[in-house]
Formats: C-alpha cells, sequence, structure tokens
C-alpha cells in the first residue's frame, strides 16, 4: 500500500488519531478487543515483536523510510508535516511515529501466573505514569506477569506506554477481579502473597527477601492510600522497605523497582 499523504483532518480513515481519548480507543467500534497507539518507532517494534497487530500508522515525512521498513507494504501510512498531525492528533509527534494498533485478547489469570515465580500485582493504582514505570522496572528487574485491579490504570493507555518504553507490550498482564478469588487462586499455585504496606508488625524487606519463598506475588496499592484491607488480609506476609529521616514510604513505582531487585539478587 502505498504512502498516503494527509490531506483531509475530516478524512475517516484517519479517525484512530483524531483528538481520540485512551478510553474510546479501548471500546472502538469494528474491532474486537479494541485499540491503543503506539508512540515512536521503538515502541512500534516492541510491539510488533510481541505479536501486536498494527492498523495504520501516522508518521512525519523523515520517519516513513523507517515505518516502510518495520510494517511492510500492506498497511496504510499517513503522512504529513508536523504543524499538520499536531492539529490532528491535539498533540506534537515528537518522536515522529504513531500508530494505531490491535488490542490482543487478555490472558486467564490462570494462564498467565502457570509458569510464573515472581509476579506484581497493581491494585487500584491511577496514575498511568506509575503504571508505565512499574512495567518497565517489571522487564528490566525480572518479574514475570502482572496483575491488574479493575479500578488500575490500563497498562495500553497512551501515557503508561510512552513511559515504559513500550514495555508493557511484552510483559504478561492481565485484569484480576475480587481478593477472594484471586488469593485462592495464588494459594492454590503456590504463591506466597507479600504486601507492601505500612503496618504494624511488617516484616522489613531486606529480611523476607534473604529467605524469600520459590513463587512470590507483590502486592502493591493506589498513590496516597496504599493497599485496602481486602488486600492487606489476602496477603501471607506484610512487608515494609526500611527508611530513614522521617520518611516512611516511597512512590509506589520507586516501592516496585526496590522490591523486585531485593528478590532478584538475593
Amino acid at each position: 500500500m502505498p504512502v498516503l499523504p494527509v490531506t483531509e483532518l475530516s478524512d475517516p480513515r484517519l479517525a484512530d488519531y483524531s483528538h481520540q481519548t485512551d478510553v474510546a480507543l479501548r471500546k472502538a467500534q469494528g474491532t474486537e478487543h479494541g485499540l491503543y497507539l503506539a508512540e515512536s518507532a521503538i515502541v512500534l517494534r516492541r510491539a510488533l515483536r510481541s505479536g501486536h497487530r498494527v492498523r495504520s500508522v501516522l508518521a512525519l515525512g523523515t520517519a516513513v523510510n523507517e515505518v516502510v521498513e518495520l510494517v511492510g507494504d500492506d498497511v496504510p501510512i499517513f503522512t504529513g508535516d508536523g504543524a499538520l498531525l499536531a492539529e490532528l492528533t491535539g498533540y506534537v509527534l515528537h518522536r515522529g511515529v504513531i500508530a494505531s494498533m490491535h488490542r490482543p485478547p487478555l490472558l486467564t489469570p490462570e494462564t498467565l501466573i502457570a509458569d510464573a515465580r515472581r509476579i506484581v500485582i497493581l491494585e487500584n493504582v491511577v496514575d498511568p505514569t506509575n503504571v508505565g514505570a512499574i512495567f518497565r522496572s517489571v522487564a528490566g528487574i525480572g518479574a514475570d506477569a502482572v496483575l491488574v485491579t479493575g479500578q488500575c490504570s490500563d497498562p495500553f493507555y497512551r501515557r503508561a506506554i510512552r513511559v515504559s518504553m513500550g514495555t508493557v507490550l511484552q510483559v504478561p498482564w492481565t485484569r484480576i477481579g475480587n481478593w477472594t478469588d484471586t488469593r485462592a487462586l495464588l494459594t492454590a499455585s503456590g504463591f506466597q502473597i507479600a504486601a507492601l504496606a505500612l503496618e504494624d508488625g511488617a516484616v522489613s524487606l531486606r529480611d523476607y527477601a534473604a529467605d524469600a519463598p520459590e513463587r512470590v506475588a507483590l502486592v502493591l496499592g493506589t498513590e496516597g492510600h496504599g493497599l485496602t484491607r481486602e488486600a492487606i488480609e489476602a496477603a501471607d506476609t506484610i512487608v515494609q522497605i526500611p527508611m530513614r529521616h522521617g520518611i516512611d514510604s516511597l512512590n509506589v513505582a520507586a516501592t516496585a523497582a526496590v522490591a523486585m531487585f531485593a528478590l532478584a539478587v538475593n
């Protein structure tokens, strides 16, 4: 398919990019599981390596050759100058490329954790920046999968993908329901649930990591309020990062990175 210059912003073929919200893309009609946007050639490459299907690409003229090498001749590539594409999307394409991608179907939690040893559970983490940063740590430090609750920000939102540098597209993840069912599944699968929380009697992360179980599920809570009482009661162990100088806790993304690293080096 030839490279197609953008001439009319009202072109229905450009609807995926025209001031679309993440929620609207997730619910896009005519798609099996919805859409997401992959911003930059690096993220697009990671998406393709993960087996995700590209629907179309929007690119600056300077990026077209690279995009053609990535997606081939069968995918429509729309191109225009920076000002025109910014008017279309509502933001500047600093990285020169943005692609409309088909969301893959979510796996069941049972399938996702079957071969995992270390997983991360995000309870109601609503900031996509934190979600993206956590996924980047998961990919870089070495947890095997992520489970997210229903109120958690969608890992495929554009900001989460951008902050993660596309690693959300290569880390297996899915959504979970209530804590009763989740705890039953994890326990039956041999996981010990370790919740990061400021609770009396919490075990130091240093001590926990020194003798960690074979299979661990790290649970992290929402910004500000932390974990719900249901999550804390579902845990086998409450774990706390030792802090200094009157500081009691870290940002949730930093907490995730520290906890995963502690488990990885032990």
